[in-house]
């Protein structure tokens, strides 16, 4: 351990007393050998009665705050996955804040007698664990921006992120509207500049997407697979539905990648969706896409955007995006 990495940690032990005062839970600290250092957070939304656990991927500082990813994981997923990405965009300068929900994380493939994994699953897709995991978003980012690492992020510029049902709830957070009872219900965090949404899922229960998605006016980039089908018990969702969110998508600023193979799980950080090879690739060129646009969005920078669909011509079977309407 370095002298810094020491004098880190003894920093974070300090501050544990008052953290505790205001009611915040103090992050346990693992410095990293790149450009960052990680941060774990056990906080608990005291209104809701629901715990929100958190994982902290921080650049080094810079002298100027950082933007910021909120990241939101799949159905049976938590703050720990998706590492690729949460490192590679702390690695270039940019803040990831990865949120796990209680309600369809992991415990859903893990938790209690094996023979009531489909009433986990029913349980983890209903539309009140929809709401609880973009509320879990907003509350993640209040606590994030008012402890002790608040002054290291940019609350100006701020992309909400996920995967699959994650990507459900990055669109809540960005402008996805339900209508319920006749009245629109609207979960847009005005924080939010734009969205990542990796293998975003039609919301479940609703056929035309256009209904929910059309209200999204922030840039949005989508990124999918031609073997993107998801399948859990009680629930299919083709290939196809990825790209008719895009399409029925209302920003006026809008990507689409679509790889040539893969699968559903290749986004998640497990090695053998599509094999191994194809695999890595994917991630990288994923790497790539997502830094290239938030830098494209937050910061004006259309250089790495426009510059990626010919560096990975290879592994595209559709593109859309600046240098491509058609």
């Amino acid at each position: 351990m370095t002298t810094l990495t020491r004098r880190r940690l003894l920093a974070g032990m300090a501050l544990a007393p008052g953290l505790a005062a205001l009611g915040l839970a103090a992050p346990s600290a693992r410095a990293q050998d790149g450009g960052h250092t990680v941060h774990e957070f056990d906080w608990d939304d005291a209104a809701r009665q629901r715990p929100v656990p958190a994982l902290l991927y921080l650049p080094r500082p810079s002298g100027m705050p950082a933007p910021l990813v909120m990241f939101s994981h799949g159905l049976g997923g938590s703050r720990r996955g998706y590492s690729y990405l949460g490192r590679h965009f702390a690695d270039a300068g940019v803040a990831c804040l990865h949120l796990q929900h209680v309600g369809s994380d992991r415990r859903v493939w893990t938790g209690g007698n094996p023979l009531e994994l489909l009433l986990r699953l029913r349980d983890a897709a209903q539309e009140s664990e929809a709401i609880a995991r973009v509320q879990d978003l907003r509350f993640g980012l209040d606590r994030l921006l008012e402890g002790a690492f608040g002054p290291r992020v940019d609350p100006s510029r701020i992309v909400a992120a996920g995967h699959s049902f994650g990507a459900n709830t990055a669109m809540l957070a960005a402008g996805a509207r339900l209508e319920r009872l006749g009245r629109a219900v609207d979960f847009r965090d005005e924080r939010v500049r734009a969205a990542i949404l990796l293998s975003a899922p039609p919301f479940h229960g609703e056929p035309d997407p256009q209904r929910i998605v059309a209200a999204v006016q922030v840039p949005t980039l989508h990124v999918t697979t031609t073997e993107d089908t998801i399948r859990v018990p009680g629930y299919y969702s083709g290939a196809d539905d990825r790209v008719a969110v895009f399409e029925a998508m209302g920003s006026a600023r809008k990507t689409l990648a679509v790889f040539e193979g893969g699968s559903h799980s290749i986004f998640t950080d497990r090695r053998g969706p599509g094999g191994p090879l194809l695999n890595a690739r994917i991630k990288e060129a994923t790497q790539a896409l997502a830094l290239a646009f938030v830098r494209s969005v937050l910061d004006g920078d259309d250089a790495g955007l426009q510059a990626w669909p010919q560096r990975h011509a290879g592994l595209l079977a559709r593109y859309v995006g600046p240098a491509s309407r058609a």
